[in-house]
């Protein structure tokens, strides 16, 4: 039974995510713009050091 609850958790987490339009951000709903700090992320700032 828990497994099947895990996976409709799951697929209602995604579909609400999918719900937000693409210049804000999900989870607190604010505007995207060109001065946010994550636009200078890379793949390289998020690997754990070997």
């Amino acid at each position: 039974m828990k497994p099947v609850l895990y996976c409709l958790g799951l697929l209602a987490v995604l579909a609400l995510s999918a719900c937000e339009p693409p210049d804000r951000y999900p989870v607190s709903g604010e505007q995207c713009g060109p001065e946010d700090p994550v636009l200078d992320l890379s793949v390289d700032d998020c690997t754990p050091p070997v």
